[in-house]
């Protein structure tokens, strides 16, 4: 049984759907106050409103482009005013639009490094002196398994961002480390979320059975990672990447999954 959460206030960037979504409902069914952050302003929102109907603690919504200086800083602002400071940061806004290098023009590159890499710099050091101030603060990065070990075609900015991440993560706990603040990231694999759900059936099964779990991962799964990460039980893990994919990287090739 790990320590309460209860009270802490935490920031979810890319929390208006998907795995964002999954881990602000998470912290805030354990009694955490949770704003939530996207650039669409309605969506973000309505996934406010609901979880603060549905859950135990306080949520609160936050329009705003993460990869832009002045918004990180209103967001900042935003969270320290609804809940007096800023306990947990979960850098988890990423795009991963599909194109390959041919196709790429140098803005489809700039915008996902942006998104993925840029707000995960942004996003830490503006809520460094909060997390500071609270004496236990956490950071909790979004990565991929994507980039620092696997590869696929159209996702060569994406693949670079997500490993620019880790390299970020591990330099980065060096110098938060005197702060008292950790940083950590979670690198998820095929994750059953709203940029899956256009695929065919088909096309999810043979995903699924290329994972020795058998099955996708959901949000949930990833969100109790993240919990773990924010617990009292987690002070002493700092620059870590924990892989969260049913066994997806694992086999050597696929007939390895049922040798």
């Amino acid at each position: 049984m790990f320590s309460s959460l209860a009270g802490r206030s935490v920031i979810v960037t890319g929390g208006s759907k998907g795995i964002g979504k999954g881990i602000a409902k998470a912290f805030a069914n354990e009694g955490a106050n949770v704003t939530i952050v996207a650039r669409s302003g309605a969506e973000v929102a309505k996934t406010a409103a609901d979880l603060d109907q549905e859950c135990l603690g306080k949520v609160r919504a936050c329009s705003a482009d993460v990869g832009q200086e002045a918004d990180v800083a209103r967001m900042v602002e935003n969270a320290v005013d609804a809940f007096g400071g800023i306990d947990v940061l979960c850098a988890n806004a990423g795009v991963f639009p599909q194109k390959k290098i041919v196709d790429m023009a140098v803005a489809d590159w700039d915008r996902v490094l942006a998104t993925n890499l840029r707000s995960t710099f942004l996003c830490v050091k503006a809520a460094m002196p909060h997390l500071q101030k609270c004496g236990r603060g956490r950071v909790i990065v979004t990565s991929s398994i994507t980039g620092p070990v696997t590869g696929y075609p159209g996702w060569s900015h994406y693949a670079a961002s997500k490993a620019g991440q880790l390299g970020f993560v591990r330099t980065a706990a060096i110098e938060l480390a005197p702060m008292g603040i950790t940083i950590n990231a979670i690198q998820p694999g095929n994750i059953m979320s709203d940029g899956l759900a256009d695929l065919s059936d088909a096309y999810l099964k043979t995903m699924a059975a290329s994972i020795p779990l058998k099955r996708l991962g959901v949000a949930k799964d990833i969100a109790a990672a993240a919990l773990f990460f924010a617990a009292e039980e987690a002070a002493y893990i700092t620059g870590q990447a924990l892989v969260v994919d049913g066994g997806q990287t694992l086999p050597e090739t696929l007939e390895a999954i049922d040798a």
